[in-house]
């Protein structure tokens, strides 16, 4: 099955489509897909629910699709950073599904484990559990939370092999593998595509049977805050 394609264009082709729930990788604006968020951009599809840890900055990231209005709901963490994230979300023009960061990274692991739910601590009496089913068990409290099945992934890897094994450097590793796992279709792109048999297999952070699209790519590796000392 052929799994390199030219652009972030062309391994999109064919899996977008209004209305459909993406699963995001990144942290801030480390290790995202940022070919990948482009060329959603460019496809002018609209109506996204988009499950991330957060929406990147205002100009970069997630955040470019904010800019054109083609998210109507974020599942996310932390929601700062983004001015029009915070415009957006107080104007009522985009829905918030609020999650805890180990939460959302359980329900895309979950979801890419085929787990349609489980309960957890994490929540309990705030605002987080409420609508959700409450179970004790052992005199604790829990809340259900479901996993996240979503239509497509978009990940960054550092290197991969021709079959999609993936390595991710360092803090880049991040939400991807959970987000890469809780697709229907799963489309990464990486630095470097290396020939089958390179990489140490003790070494692969993702196994090649949940990526089905790859493509190479260079990439803008962007600080999202820089503090210096006064001169």
């Amino acid at each position: 099955m052929k799994k390199i394609y030219g652009s972030a264009a062309e391994a999109l082709d064919g899996l977008l489509h209004d209305g459909m729930l993406i699963a995001a990788g990144g942290f801030g604006l480390c290790g995202i897909p940022e070919l990948l968020i482009a060329a959603i951009r460019d496809s002018g599809v609209k109506d996204l629910t988009v499950a991330s840890n957060n929406a990147g900055v205002d100009d970069f990231g997630l955040g470019v699709l904010l800019q054109t209005r083609q998210i109507k709901k974020m599942m996310s963490s932390y929601v700062g950073e983004n001015a029009e994230f915070m415009r957006q979300y107080l104007s009522g023009e985009l829905e918030l599904e609020f999650n805890p960061q180990g939460t959302l990274a359980e329900r895309m692991r979950a979801g890419g484990a085929g787990i349609p739910g489980f309960y957890t601590k994490t929540g309990v009496g705030t605002v987080i559990a409420e609508g959700k089913e409450h179970k004790d068990f052992d005199g604790q409290t829990y809340i259900l939370e479901r996993g996240i099945f979503a239509d497509l992934s978009i990940v960054k890897a550092w290197k991969a092999d021709e079959t999609g094994n993936a390595v991710f450097r360092k803090t880049a590793r991040n939400f991807n593998p959970p987000a890469a796992m809780c697709g229907k279709v799963c489309v990464m792109e990486v630095e470097e595509i290396v020939p089958v048999g390179s990489l140490e297999p003790d070494a692969i952070h993702l196994p090649g049977i949940y990526v089905h699209r790859l493509i190479q790519g260079e990439h803008e590796k962007r600080i999202e805050q820089r503090t210096v000392r006064a001169a």
